[in-house]
């Protein structure tokens, strides 16, 4: 982290401001501290800076949150590498979001896995990007963005972020199914926008994925998500090479880059069309790896925008998830209880 992260980080468990110590360690030629310590001046918490990265988790935080994290780390580290199709993938994800939307401004990343998003959007020209993760793929992301100036990496809780209100962006593309909690993630997410920006969000949906929830989900709540990553990504190789190959053969996308309209998953599949193998590997594994994973119907997420929101807009995208876009107008207050 470099000095100028603080001031966007506040302590997790009261809010107050963090200071540096004087044991940290100098800052390297980059600007960056790459070991020490950050303080409360309020309640006195201290919190460590290791590799580089801040790590601001609250005094309390649910096992099975540590869990899902310390599962998708395993995938991260591994899966390590940042390829040339991820920019478009995440602007599929985000759209109506463009580039454009994300120069100059201030950006907060609820969850950023090896950092793929966060390089995008620093390279794109924002004023700054906070990308916060609960794992050690933080780490990961980083090396991956340690040259960007304005790209900040912490290790801490979307469901008690250490950061300020301030953002005029924040987004969360794949993470807030596999939360306890998607509404609530989702509202704390939104709690760090300032009035006036936008907060906007990809969540599986339940509609066009029935058949994983009947067969796939109950697999992996009883079995997969409890075997050791290593067997796990043994495991996956077999289905990863029927998945890539019925790719190859059947999903060949047409000159609009849209696939067949006849076969389940057919842009989906088409936009994976000239993926390498490993990058199926990594899908597969991912929907297997996790202890948490919620696939939401449109019911449940359109709540979320019900209030404190305008401009609200939330589209099916290819028929299998919500991606959602809204401008917050008030703080929007989550009481606690309601999943999804």
């Amino acid at each position: 982290m470099r000095k100028g992260t603080l001031i966007f980080l506040l302590c997790p468990n009261c809010q107050g401001e963090l200071v540096l110590s004087g044991n940290s360690s100098p800052a390297e030629a980059d600007g960056h501290i790459l070991t020490g310590e950050l303080v409360c001046a309020k309640c006195a918490s201290t919190f460590a800076i290791r590799n580089g990265v801040p790590i601001l988790l609250p005094a309390h935080i649910s096992n099975v949150k540590l869990r899902t994290a310390s599962r998708f780390a395993e995938e991260w580290t591994r899966w390590s590498d940042l390829r040339d199709y991820y920019e478009k993938e995440f602007f599929d994800w985000v759209a109506p979001l463009a580039p454009a939307d994300f120069k100059d401004q201030r950006v907060f990343e609820g969850g950023c896995g090896k950092g793929r998003h966060t390089a995008i959007v620093a390279g794109l020209g924002a004023k700054a990007i906070v990308s916060l993760d609960l794992g050690e793929s933080a780490f990961v992301a980083f090396a991956h963005t340690r040259s960007f100036p304005n790209a900040h990496v912490i290790i801490g809780d979307l469901l008690s972020p250490p950061i300020r209100p301030v953002f005029d962006l924040a987004f969360s593309v794949g993470v807030l199914h596999h939360l306890p909690d998607p509404a609530a993630g989702f509202a704390s997410l939104a709690s760090r926008v300032r009035e006036g920006g936008r907060v906007a969000f990809w969540v599986y949906g339940r509609e066009g994925n029935e058949w994983i929830t009947r067969y796939v989900d109950p697999v992996r709540k009883a079995l997969t998500s409890r075997l050791p990553a290593w067997f796990l990504r043994l495991l996956c190789i077999a289905p990863a090479l029927f998945l890539w190959a019925v790719i190859k053969l059947f999903y060949r996308p047409d000159a609009q880059g849209q696939g067949p309209a006849k076969l389940p998953y057919g842009d989906y599949f088409a936009a994976q069309y000239r993926y390498p193998f490993d990058e199926i590997h990594a899908n597969v594994f991912d929907q297997l790896v996790t202890p948490v994973a919620y696939y939401l119907r449109e019911s449940e997420v359109k709540p979320w925008l019900a209030s404190g929101f305008r401009d609200v807009t939330l589209r099916s995208h290819r028929g299998y998830s919500w991606t959602g876009l809204a401008t917050v107008c008030r703080r929007k207050v989550y009481v606690a209880g309601s999943r999804g």
